[in-house]
């Protein structure tokens, strides 16, 4: 029992190590990428790939979240007569929380997996063992562009999100439940701050940064064959969701620290 516990643990400390150095290896070479012009092309095909073709599932997840969050909270708010006060509730989960987090679960899963399915192949046909015989840095050339794409698109896509979300919300409360249309925009605007909006952007960064590089790292390090593919696939899946949600909570443990230091609400000006 003991050295399986032993040899579990050492497979663990490897691994942790092994991916904190390709996670560096992956920053140096994206740095070094985004500095040099000739390399944008690769840079613009992952774009469109990982940002273009991921726009129309992210407003659609974005849309229905504002949608369902309107329809559980009416009935709560029109009990206490605050109905016209639903753009708030809606407005502020979705800038804030849901429309950022749902946006990089959904890119862990369509982007993710995609990145994974695609580097595994790569490996298992020996593709990248090819790169690296011809001198090329395999990190470099296929790791650095997809990292950028993720890095970059991600934020953008949480704004498609949280945009839906917000027109998904006020469809719902004014258009379906009949709330006052400037009532519920000036309570919306009143409790919504450019200080919500920054930090869900922001998170996006780093959603983006956590998904492509487990992706990429699990691609390249996945088993034999299709089975090791579509563990390889599971596993960055599982991994980017779960960091999603770590990260999630330090960020927000971080900016509401940072907040009530620095920042001035409007209402108190």
């Amino acid at each position: 029992m003991f050295e399986q516990i032993g040899d579990k643990t050492i497979t663990v400390l490897h691994n942790t190590g092994d991916f904190w150095r390709f996670s560096w290896s992956g920053l140096k070479q994206s740095i070094h990428t985004f500095f040099t012009p000739r390399n944008y092309d690769l840079i613009w095909t992952q774009m469109y790939l990982i940002g273009v073709l991921s726009v129309p599932i992210i407003m659609v997840t974005g849309a229905f979240v504002g949608m369902i969050l309107a329809v559980q909270a009416y009935d709560q708010l029109a009990g206490m007569n605050l109905e016209e006060h639903l753009g708030v509730l809606v407005n502020v989960s979705v800038v804030k929380e849901l429309g950022p987090v749902l946006a990089g679960v959904m890119l862990a899963g369509r982007v993710g997996g995609a990145l994974t399915a695609e580097l595994g192949t790569m490996r298992v046909t020996e593709q990248i063992d090819a790169v690296r015989s011809m001198g090329v840095n395999a990190v470099y050339y296929l790791v650095a562009p997809r990292f950028l794409a993720c890095l970059l698109l991600t934020p953008v896509l949480v704004v498609f999100a949280v945009l839906l979300g917000v027109l998904g919300g006020y469809i719902i409360g004014v258009g379906y439940f009949g709330i006052n249309a400037s009532a519920y925009m000036e309570f919306s605007a009143a409790g919504v701050e450019m200080w919500d909006l920054v930090m869900g952007i922001f998170k996006g960064f780093f959603f983006g940064g956590i998904i492509a590089i487990i992706s990429c790292y699990k691609g390249f390090n996945c088993g034999e064959g299709a089975q090791g593919v579509g563990r390889a696939c599971t596993e960055a899946f599982v991994a980017s969701f779960i960091s999603i949600l770590a990260i999630n909570f330090i960020l927000v443990v971080i900016f509401n620290t940072l907040y009530h230091t620095f920042w001035i609400p409007s209402g108190l000006i």
